[in-house]
């Protein structure tokens, strides 16, 4: 049973094409990722820009070439924060599957955390039983509370927010110099900072507790920010999925990182090998989410996911059909 799995993220395009392995466990067969910052020069009033749409149909036009040469049986797609926000969202829907026939199911946040979950915790391996995840999306941050010992559904989760907090928004706000000013960085911090804050009161108002270092709580990040952090912290040279899962970051790293990255130009950033082309400029408020969350609830350590939407939305699919457990 073989399926291919589409995520369309507001910066993000991302396939992954996967067979169901003898252990239960998803067996990869085709991966690939274009950045066509689906979200940019995004605006409540006209919604999806017409060119990033464009850059998007093609990416995606491409994928199902992909999909029709590795004989998948099925297409899951889904749509996240852009899409589901865009007054023209139902337009860029409907020109998808006229162009390449792919149907686009648009999940709202809590979709979202718990399929990107449903893919964390099939590579994860961490022993703590109360877990905060966190995914740090081009258009929204989805932040997940985690415990071992309940089990809601068909996960362990207990509860999710998503947050109004992406990437590509905070890098056009803010990062108007280059290399960015001390004002951008200031003005960048204090969006982030105050929208953990609401994060912590909304937890705190749901009775949710413990997700914290002093809680005896972990703390795992999945989505581009933090694989390129673990990336440029090896210094790999080419991407391997397998070192990057489980990879363990400390804030003094990635703090060590983002001082560097602040003072390199959009140019400096991308000659840098480790860096995903594409995400030169975004890995600034990537980087700042992430080091202001560690902060937020006390982590001095962040596991690192690659697995996340893609692997939960097949896994998802597996389950129902009752091909796994």
């Amino acid at each position: 049973m073989r399926y291919a799995s589409i995520d369309i993220g507001t910066n993000t395009l991302r396939l992954l094409i996967a067979d169901r392995g003898e252990n239960g466990k998803l067996k990869p067969v085709a991966h690939k990722r274009v950045i066509t910052r689906l979200g940019g020069n995004f605006s409540e009033e006209r919604g999806i820009d017409l060119v990033a749409a464009q850059r998007s149909f093609a990416a995606l036009d491409d994928f199902k070439k992909t999909i029709v040469e590795k004989n998948a049986d099925g297409i899951l797609a889904v749509a996240t924060s852009v899409v589901r926000r865009s007054r023209n969202g139902a337009w860029f829907v409907s020109e998808v599957y006229k162009r390449s026939g792919i149907e686009i199911r648009v999940i709202d946040g809590q979709e979202e955390a718990r399929l990107s979950l449903l893919g964390v915790l099939s590579v994860l391996n961490v022993s703590a039983k109360k877990i905060l995840v966190f995914d740090i999306g081009g258009g929204s941050t989805e932040f997940i509370a985690v415990d071992g010992n309940e089990r809601i559904g068909d996960t362990p989760l207990v509860a999710a927010w998503s947050m109004e907090m992406g990437v590509v928004h905070l890098t056009e706000k803010y990062l108007t110099a280059d290399p960015p000013s001390g004002d951008d960085i200031k003005g960048l911090e204090t969006e982030i900072e105050g929208v953990l804050t609401g994060l912590k009161s909304q937890m705190e108002n749901s009775g949710v507790s413990g997700y914290s270092a002093g809680g005896g709580a972990a703390l795992v990040a999945t989505a581009g920010t933090i694989t390129t952090l673990a990336a440029l912290d090896m210094d790999m040279q080419v991407y391997d999925r397998d070192r990057i899962n489980n990879y363990v970051l400390t804030k003094k790293k990635i703090a060590v990182l983002y001082k560097k990255l602040l003072g390199m130009s959009l140019a400096e950033r991308s000659s840098v090998l480790s860096l995903e082309k594409g995400r030169e400029d975004l890995i600034i408020p990537g980087s700042a989410i992430t080091l202001l969350v560690m902060d937020m609830f006390g982590f001095d350590l962040v596991v690192v996911s690659d697995a996340g939407l893609l692997e939960g939305n097949i896994i998802d699919r597996l389950k129902i059909k009752g091909v796994i457990g």
